[in-house]
């Protein structure tokens, strides 16, 4: 069997639940190496450490989006990203290099993280790359409105430096436009779906699901409890009902569930959220930050999907919220069309498998 070592950005959650849900369809008798921080690092240790024994799960630093006054500042943002670069990236490759040559690591996957990139294309080490960030550089975007694909130009340039050297790059998203010329290579999935989200059986209850991101202001919360169904809010943490609105703390069974049996979704416009809503058949109201540029990416792509709908969490109001849920109706037949078939892990673990029969030395 082999050694794997894999890290993944440790902001929100998206990116540990594609990690987790890889490693959980690798075969067990593989022995696996993550690395990871933040968000991630509480997620994956929740999820993995007591249950797959030969997985080990270590802490590194990473870069977070910075927020004032609960919104992104994105150059704070950029600040934090070049003094991690400055600083931190440099003794973090050389430690890496130090545990990939004593675990002895076959290949190597990264989720959007820089690190360990560099120390497996200095070791020789094959790289695999799955993530949703390299849509940027490998679709077709012409779809956006300008002022988006001009952030997609600048965003992508990150992305490069990035992840170097990948012997095979796997784009996970909900969405999938045409490849651009020079990017044929790229394969393709849909979002990487846990277990429990491709065995749940979807109804349509009287209430709806919203997962929300901390810095949520309180005014998008009284907006949303106005859609005249009872609303359970993830992403906040556990607090007292306000109204119709209840707050969970985050269970990984309990949210399946609730957003099996929902009747919408209003949230953050994560591409692992969406893609586990729209395979469970739930029609979204996505809100994407004025700043976030990816996320009104995704926004943009889900409403041409027609599965949904967004507003930015700047300008949600009651009458937004109260126009999506009155009009579910109008997003059923494109819906219909999506509902069971966004599961991209096994064709993201078939390229896994073949890199591991098929090894090659990073240029």
């Amino acid at each position: 069997m082999a050694n794997i070592a894999i890290s993944l950005c440790g902001e929100g959650r998206g990116h540990a639940s594609r990690v987790c849900t890889l490693i959980e369809r690798l075969d067990p008798a593989h022995d696996v190496l993550v690395y990871t921080g933040g968000d991630g690092l509480e997620f994956m240790r929740h999820r993995l450490a007591m249950r797959m024994p030969r997985v080990r799960i270590e802490s590194i630093p990473g870069i977070v989006f910075q927020y004032v006054g609960g919104r992104l500042d994105v150059m704070r943002s950029i600040a934090a990203g070049l003094d991690y670069q400055a600083r931190q990236i440099g003794p973090l490759v050389d430690r890496m290099i130090a545990d990939l040559e004593a675990f002895g690591a076959d290949i190597a996957i990264t989720d959007f993280e820089p690190a360990l990139p560099r120390a497996a294309s200095r070791l020789g080490i094959p790289l695999v790359s799955i993530d949703h960030q390299h849509f940027l550089l490998a679709y077709d975007l012409d779809a956006l409105p300008w002022t988006l694909q001009w952030n997609a130009w600048f965003m992508s340039h990150a992305v490069w430096m990035y992840v170097m050297d990948a012997a095979d790059t796997v784009v996970s998203a909900f969405f999938r436009p045409p490849l651009r010329r020079g990017w044929e290579h790229v394969v393709q999935v849909g979002p990487l779906l846990r277990a429990e989200i491709v065995a749940a059986a979807p109804h349509a209850g009287d209430y709806v699901v919203s997962y929300l991101r901390r810095h949520t202001p309180f005014s998008a919360i009284d907006a949303i409890a106005a859609c005249g169904l009872p609303v359970r809010v993830y992403g906040l943490g556990e607090r007292e009902p306000t109204g119709s609105v209840s707050f969970h703390a985050i269970d990984d069974r309990r949210f399946v569930d609730d957003l099996a049996g929902c009747r919408a979704v209003i949230a953050a416009a994560g591409n692992q959220l969406i893609g586990e809503a729209l395979h469970l058949g739930k029609p979204l109201l996505v809100l994407p930050e004025r700043a976030h540029a990816e996320q009104l990416m995704n926004a943009h792509f889900l409403a041409a999907m027609g599965c949904g709908t967004f507003t930015l969490l700047e300008e949600i109001d009651r009458a937004r919220v109260q126009a999506f849920v009155s009009g579910l109706e109008r997003f059923s037949p494109a819906i219909a069309g999506v509902a069971g078939r966004m599961d991209g892990t096994p064709d993201a673990l078939r390229v896994v498998e073949h890199r591991l029969a098929h090894p090659v030395t990073a240029a």
